[in-house]
Order: structure tokens, then sequence, then C-alpha cells
């Protein structure tokens, strides 16, 4: 699963909840959520933090962003987790294949792919930007309040999937189940998939 020990269900009440949890929400523990129970107080201000800048956000333009930063920190945890959100509530699998692999060849309007190639380009170094990109941005109908928003998603981003990562933390063995084989591989840009029999 990773190259740190992580605590058992037992460990404590704290990390019990969070197990607890994601067995209710997923019906199994999240690779994450064990690495994350070494810290069960930063977890949770993750989790807030996450919330808020979601609040107010379109959740396709969300996981858009999402997945472009998190392709190109190859993070496939993020990548995968965030494929299948776009595939479950916004395209078919196709559409995501195209979108994780060609996003300027897979039909997103001119604003959307402008927000990608943004979110990819703060992801890879945040110091590149100028203030050009920002007008381009502005060309597309985004208000400050609204590029912010991608700059705080992308940002977002690159702690949680540098942490997880920076440790080892393979994606979760269920998504060779839940998504499919073309779209897996689409998706798959950092670490692979833990094996059936690793996860705990």
């Amino acid at each position: 699963m990773g190259f740190l020990e992580t605590p058992d269900d037992d460990a404590d009440e704290q990390v019990g909840r969070l197990f607890d949890a994601d067995r209710e929400a997923l019906g199994y523990v999240a690779n994450y959520t064990r690495v994350f129970a070494l810290r069960p107080a930063v977890y949770s201000a993750w989790q807030q933090l996450n919330a808020a800048v979601k609040e107010g956000m379109d959740a396709r333009i969300y996981e858009l962003v999402t997945l472009a930063a998190a392709r190109r920190l190859r993070s496939s945890y993020c990548s995968l987790a965030h494929g299948k959100v776009l595939r479950d509530r916004f395209y078919d699998a196709g559409a995501v294949e195209a979108i994780a692999t060609d996003p300027h060849n897979a039909g997103l309007d001119p604003a959307d792919m402008a927000i990608m190639d943004f979110a990819e380009r703060v992801a890879a170094d945040a110091t590149a930007i100028t203030e050009a990109d920002i007008d381009e941005l502005r060309r597309h109908g985004l208000t400050d309040a609204d590029i912010f928003q991608v700059v705080l998603a992308t940002s977002a981003r690159c702690f949680f999937s540098t942490v997880l990562d920076a440790v080892g933390t393979e994606p979760d063995a269920q998504f060779r189940t839940a998504i499919e084989p073309e779209l897996q591989q689409a998706l798959t840009v950092g670490r692979d998939i833990a094996a059936a029999d690793d996860q705990p």
C-alpha cells in the first residue's frame, strides 16, 4: 500500500472513527485514509480546507481542474478518483478518456480548456504564471473570484497528491473493478493501482 506503517483499526478511537466513516461511505477503508490516520488532526484540517475550496465552485469545473492538476503531478490516485467522478456525474467513459489523454481534442469548450491549461501550469510551476495568463481566463468570462477558485483547487491538489505519492500510497485496488480498463489506463499516470490482494 505504501512505504509507511499505518495504524490498525483499533489504534485509538479517533482512527476508528476515520475508518468507520470510510466503510460507511465507500464500503472499505481508502489507502489515503490509512496514511492520514497517522495524523488525524491534519486529515480533519484537510477535509475542512477542501470543503471550503469547493464551496461555491461549479462541481464540474472543480473536477476538471483537479484532474488537470493530478495529471501534471503524475498522481494516479487523484487522477483515478476524480476521473471516476467525472465519468459518474458529467461525462461517459469515452469522453473522460479523451479529456485525460488529449484534452485539446476532447470536445471541451474553450473556457474549460483554458481553465485546465491554467491549472496544469499552476501545478507545474506557479512562478511561471503571468498577468497575461490571468487576462486569458478573464477573456473566457471568469471573474477574479473564479480564477482564485481555480488557483485554490489546484494548490490544494498539489498538497494532497504530493503527500500521498511521497510516502508511496497506491491507488485503492477497488479502482480495478470500478473503472473500465481503457479509462484506468488513461488515468494511471504515476503509481500503479494496488493489487487486489494488497488491500487491507
